[in-house]
């Protein structure tokens, strides 16, 4: 069954075979992978991913979550919002990425607490993480704003596109998201 969650604005839904294009366009740009982990996309990539996506969405049990965010009576993805159980199946590492044209509108922030809500409510995970590199203080704000709590600051712990980077951990407890 596809999972679909609606908030106010944004219909957070499954990837399709076709939402490739709108992967690659947002994640071929150096400026919306520069604090990822992950590489500017090329078309064959984003084909990759996106079919990777669909496979990990049939699994059971489910252990990654990557949905595309559109705006409500519109399809066209604009990012994506996703989480992968740890090696703990009780907690989850988060993640997000817009395309820079809807960004400062809101539109992560409220993705980001459906999945949340996915998470603790249907899910019934114990722990929801994630992190940022603190030169990126836009995804900083975006897991405050969605009722995370700073968590850490780890320095040079991750090597990524050629340099050390420290890390903010951010976190939320199911029992804090119930409150």
């Amino acid at each position: 069954m596809d999972l679909r969650l609606e908030t106010a604005r944004l219909v957070l839904r499954e990837f399709r075979e076709d939402d490739w294009r709108a992967l690659h366009a947002t994640h071929s740009r150096e400026d919306v992978v520069r604090w990822l982990t992950i590489e500017p996309m090329d078309e064959a990539a984003a084909r990759e991913y996106v079919q990777g996506i669909m496979v990990s969405a049939r699994e059971q049990p489910r252990t990654v979550w990557d949905l595309a965010i559109t705006v409500k009576g519109d399809d066209a993805v604009l990012g994506r919002v996703g989480m992968k159980r740890d090696a703990d199946p009780r907690s989850a590492m988060l993640w997000f990425a817009l395309d820079p044209a809807h960004q400062g509108k809101g539109y992560v922030t409220e993705a980001v607490r459906a999945l949340l809500g996915h998470a603790f409510d249907d899910v019934k995970l114990h722990r929801v993480w994630g992190d940022c590199d603190p030169r990126n203080p836009a995804s900083a704000r975006v897991m405050e704003r969605a009722g995370m709590r700073r968590e850490g600051h780890l320095v040079q712990n991750v090597w990524i596109k050629g340099e050390w980077c420290d890390s903010l951990l951010f976190g939320l407890l199911a029992s804090e998201w119930r409150v």
